[in-house]
Order: C-alpha cells, then sequence, then structure tokens
C-alpha cells in the first residue's frame, strides 16, 4: 500500500498515480498491483468494458430525459465510468455500498434496476431500491454524510463477527464513494477519525473530479487529497481514475484488507467530470475547452476500447451485440421512466421509521385532515386545492 506525498504541484499532480492501462490502451506493469489485476482475463474485460458503456448509455438517456422535462434535476457521472465500475468488480456479493449520488456505474454493476434510481429524481420516491436487495444503499446528497453512516455500519459489521474470519462468502467490507469537494466537509474527517481508532473495515473512495461544483480542487487543497488520510492513521493510495483496470486493482486489495480485519483505506481516483455537475450547471463559466479536450483524450470507455481491439478481444459480433442492448436499454429507461405514477402524497409517512412511531403517525393523521379539508361537500376538490 502507498502512501500519498505532498506533491510540488498541487492537488492535480498525476505523481504517484497507480496505473495499469495507459490512456493509448496499452497494458502495463506496476510492482505492487498487477497481481490484483492478474485474474482480468477477456472476457472479464468485456463485461467492464460492457458496464461502462451502458453505464454512460443510462446517464445519457437521464441527461435528456432531464431536459424533456421528465426528470427534477439529474447528475451525470459522464466521464468517470471506470473508478466506479472497475471499484464496483471488486465488490463481492455480501461487501456493502454507500453512495453519494453519482455512483451509476457501481449501481448498474450491483445490479439494481436502473430506472429505480431516476424515481428520487422524477420525486416520485425518497429513494426508490432496497438498500438490502444488493448492498447498495441509497443516493446521499447531503454532502460526505454518508462517509459516517458507511464508518458506523462497517463498525457494526466488525461487532458482528464478518470480519477477519477467513471465510471469503461471510468476511465483509464497505465502502463509501464521495466527491473531492465532500473532504472540505467535517463530516468526512469525523469518518476518518472513527474509521481509523476503530480499524473499521471501510474503504473510502474519492472520486476526485477535479470540481465541487464550480470551484476546482485547487481552491480545495494544496497537496493530493490522499494525503490527507495518513494523518488519520489510514494508508492511502492514488489511482488513474480513467483507468478500469488499475481502480479495479486497488479497490480489491483495499476490500481485501478491510475484510481480513486490517483496517480502512482511503483511495483517491484522480479522473474528470466531463459533464456538468448537475443539468442545473453550466461549466462552461469555470473551465475551458481546452482542458475539456484534454481528457476527452482520456477517456474510460475508449482506453479499454482500444486495449481490446489491440489484443483481439474486441470481435465485432459482441460490439454489435453490445449497440443492440444499449438501444434497447436506452429504450427501455425512458418507457419506464415515462409510465412512472405520481404516488400517494401519504407514502411520505411510510419509511421514515421501521417500526410505529406516534409523532409519525399523528403527523399522517393531521396531514389527512388537511388534505380533507380541500374537499367540498360534494366530495370535489375546491378551488383552493393544494394539488
Amino acid at each position: 500500500m502507498s502512501t500519498s506525498a505532498p506533491a510540488a504541484d498541487g492537488p492535480l499532480t498525476d505523481d504517484g498515480l497507480v496505473q495499469l492501462l495507459t490512456p493509448a490502451g496499452e497494458r502495463v506493469s506496476h510492482p505492487e498491483y498487477d497481481t490484483w489485476a492478474e485474474d482480468l482475463d477477456a472476457d472479464r474485460l468485456r463485461a467492464m468494458y460492457r458496464d461502462m458503456v451502458l453505464t454512460r448509455r443510462f446517464d445519457s438517456e437521464a441527461t435528456s430525459l432531464q431536459r424533456q422535462g421528465e426528470l427534477g434535476l439529474w447528475a451525470q457521472s459522464l466521464g468517470q465510468e471506470a473508478a466506479a465500475v472497475g471499484s464496483g468488480h471488486a465488490l463481492r456479493p455480501q461487501d456493502h455500498v454507500f453512495p453519494s449520488y453519482r455512483e451509476h456505474g457501481v449501481a448498474h454493476v450491483r445490479g439494481l434496476e436502473m430506472t429505480d434510481l431516476l424515481r428520487l429524481f422524477r420525486g416520485v420516491d425518497h429513494g426508490g431500491w432496497d438498500p438490502a436487495e444488493h448492498g447498495f444503499h441509497l443516493f446521499t446528497l447531503v454532502i460526505g454524510s454518508h462517509t459516517l453512516h458507511a464508518t458506523g455500519y462497517a463498525m457494526g459489521v466488525q461487532r458482528d463477527g464478518l470480519v477477519g474470519t477467513g471465510d471469503p462468502t461471510r468476511d465483509t467490507a464497505v465502502v463509501t464513494y464521495f466527491g473531492d469537494g465532500a473532504t472540505a466537509q467535517g463530516d468526512v474527517s469525523e469518518a476518518l477519525v472513527f474509521a481509523s481508532v476503530n480499524q473499521a473495515p471501510v474503504v473510502l473512495f474519492c472520486q476526485n473530479n477535479q470540481f465541487a461544483i464550480s470551484e476546482p480542487t485547487t481552491r480545495q487543497a494544496r497537496v493530493p487529497l490522499a494525503a490527507r488520510a495518513p494523518g488519520f492513521g489510514i494508508p492511502s493510495v492514488r489511482v488513474d481514475g480513467n483507468d478500469v483496470v488499475a481502480s479495479y486493482a486497488v479497490t480489491r486489495q483495499a476490500l481485501e484488507r478491510a475484510r481480513s480485519g486490517g483496517g480502512p483505506t482511503f483511495i483517491e481516483a484522480f479522473t474528470y467530470r466531463m459533464g456538468a455537475h448537475t443539468t442545473s450547471d453550466d461549466p462552461t463559466r469555470y473551465r475551458t475547452s481546452e482542458q475539456e479536450e484534454h481528457w476527452r483524450r482520456r477517456d474510460p470507455i475508449e482506453r479499454l476500447r482500444v486495449h481490446l481491439e489491440r489484443t483481439g478481444e474486441l470481435p465485432e459480433v459482441f460490439q454489435a451485440q453490445l449497440a443492440a442492448e444499449s438501444d434497447a436499454f436506452g429504450e427501455h429507461i425512458r418507457m419506464t421512466v415515462r409510465a412512472m405514477g405520481h404516488p400517494s402524497p401519504h407514502t411520505m409517512f411510510d419509511h421514515v421509521y421501521a417500526t410505529p412511531n406516534a409523532v409519525v403517525d399523528a403527523e399522517r393523521a393531521w396531514f389527512t385532515q388537511y388534505e380533507q379539508s380541500f374537499v367540498d361537500h360534494d366530495g370535489r376538490q375546491t378551488a383552493g386545492g393544494h394539488r
């Protein structure tokens, strides 16, 4: 495990980045991480390529749906597919993920029905999926808060005796994803404290896409973000976040360390947000087209595509099938979102607590009475109705 040291050119340096696949698609060797990627044969690389392609299609469809008024907001993951998909492939079924709101690739790898992610952004559900079903918890919109949730969950896993047993079907790790901007939040600092002193089985995965909304990383730190973790007693590693192979390898090692009782790891995946922060953002106000072009040439999907083609492992029939699957996937997304109905307002009370709660019951009763006040004696909604 490597530790990031302060770099002369600040937090945007590429010094010390773990890279196994260059932007030109060339597989390169690394003395520490080669062994953690040796199980990636051609079939698994094609699976990763497929997952990245479908994740991007999902992202583009969601963006279009928001522009058409079908979603209230959308947070793109364009350009960050390798960090999500690579790390997602390193997970085991019993592991748990605490995402922020840009981990669409991880959700896809974990097997979620992807349109369920859009229920939140369409405003018909508080979340849209069961966190326990795939070990993928609900998106967190409060920046950085979920790193504490993840650390607490990891401490619970530890106390349940699901760490360091030597049984690969039982030993469990937790991973939490957050952006570079979240590292400036106090919650992340507190999570690092608790993770360290408790040796919690948690991987803190920072997707450094270089912008916290409109503020660049250079306004958030003077050194690489991963350099913060050793101050808490947590080993850290910086990885080329546009390299799906390296993202897989460093996460696989960190997860295994957590499951075996070795404690937490901080991963900084250095990547770039090709899209806007959300669909309400205009990135042309704070970055240049030259910068975008520089990172477009480092596209994570193109990088793996070139590698597979060079090694003769991307047959035309596979590409044709994937194109057809992508088109069908896009149609499924559009049709499913537009068919989402309007839930009863009363459902907002359904999952506040796992068990009955007197305060929530009282609030539900008040709301029912409030709604009925807009109905006249003939059972019709009056002009003063709020719906």
